[in-house]
């Protein structure tokens, strides 16, 4: 029998039309000879809703993103150690996909609502994926295991909630940094509420525009550096594959870059290193990976610093892009891990993991 798999997409989050991308690619992909995949698609209002087969044929559709049908009959709901429900009837599922990016689906807040429901589910667990989400937080937990990252300061809408505190903060970064900086949201993806500063007038309206995606902001000095990426899968035994170099002909690889500018980064898979290089990226991912407390898999993005050749952690993506031109898949399919047996082990992995919480005890 196939297992039964939905596929969770959307999102309340400014990378919701990301993660509809994302989706429609592992809804193609997806091995339907061992998986029977259900949509549900979570609106930009929050609320979840059960899709209609006319998605699912219009999903099949080549370099298409799911449509979104926000129909009231389909309202899914959850119910605490029973599963999701729609029109008063359980959904039959066997595993959830959540292929989110972003707040509220990255950061552990779905994961912890799919633990409640008692759902296995792809992906790292409540603890990896609030972790890997906060930058600010896993730069303490890296820095704390002894891996390499760059220097910052992070400060929170309530410590700068008046203009004078926010004129000292910014002084203290250009003190400590210099004016080029990269201001960020402390807790998104994508880029999304990224400035990069090139005169100490250009932080404070920097800090203000993070500050609207989120309540902590955090500053990094900028570098000269090679992008590096690298995907890693597993449980507790981490496996990092052939790193690849993202080449933006933008500024920064910015959101722009990223999505929609076609010619906005040069992805080059695998990466043009030395061998001892490659291997020392492998290995610093895998370690910032299992540092950060993740599972079933990440994106690990690595600076390589071009005056000290050094290799440093810039941040884990536990829900990486899945579109048809996103790094994660295409340096596992280089390395031999095609994309729909890519889907199928992380399944695997998840099911690997929920045999494990299946076995603990809850009560003396």
């Amino acid at each position: 029998m196939s297992l039964r798999c939905a596929l969770l997409y959307g999102g309340k989050s400014g990378e919701h039309e990301v993660s509809l991308q994302s989706a429609a690619s592992v809804f193609r992909n997806i091995d339907r000879s061992r998986f029977e995949p259900t949509l549900i698609g979570i609106a930009k209002s929050g609320r979840w809703y059960l899709q209609p087969h006319s998605v699912h044929e219009s999903g099949m559709e080549p370099d298409t993103a799911l449509p979104l049908v926000e129909d009231p009959a389909l309202t899914v709901d959850c119910r605490p150690g029973i599963g999701l429900f729609c029109k008063q009837e359980a959904l039959q599922l066997d595993v959830v996909f959540p292929v989110l990016h972003g707040s509220l689906g990255e950061d552990g807040t779905v994961q912890g609502l799919l633990e409640v429901v008692e759902l296995p589910y792809v992906g790292a667990g409540v603890l990896g994926s609030s972790v890997g989400m906060d930058k600010d937080l896993v730069k303490h937990l890296w820095r704390a295991h002894g891996i390499p990252t760059l220097d910052s300061l992070t400060a929170s809408a309530v410590e700068l909630d008046s203009e004078d505190k926010l004129q000292d903060f910014t002084a203290l970064c250009t003190e400590s940094f210099g004016p080029v900086l990269f201001v960020k949201p402390a807790r998104t993806g994508s880029s999304v509420g990224i400035t990069k500063t090139h005169v100490p007038s250009e932080v404070g309206p920097a800090i203000r525009n993070a500050l609207k995606y989120d309540t902590k902001v955090l500053i990094e000095p900028s570098r000269p550096v090679r992008e590096i990426e690298i995907s890693v899968i597993g449980n507790g035994d981490p496996h990092a594959f052939p790193p690849g170099e993202v080449v933006p002909s933008h500024e920064f690889y910015d959101y722009d870059a990223k999505y929609l500018d076609p010619d906005g980064a040069k992805l080059v898979v695998p990466a043009n290193l030395e061998s001892s290089v490659m291997e020392k990226a492998r290995a610093v991912a895998e370690a910032a990976y299992s540092a950060a407390a993740c599972e079933g898999m990440a994106r690990v993005d690595l600076f390589l610093l071009q005056d000290s050749q050094e290799l440093v952690v810039n941040e884990i993506n536990t829900i990486p892009g899945f579109t048809r031109i996103s790094m994660f898949p295409r340096m596992c399919s280089a390395a031999g891990l095609a994309y729909p047996e890519l889907i199928s082990s992380l399944i695997d992995l998840a099911l690997e993991r929920e045999k494990v919480r299946a076995s603990l005890r809850y009560e003396r």
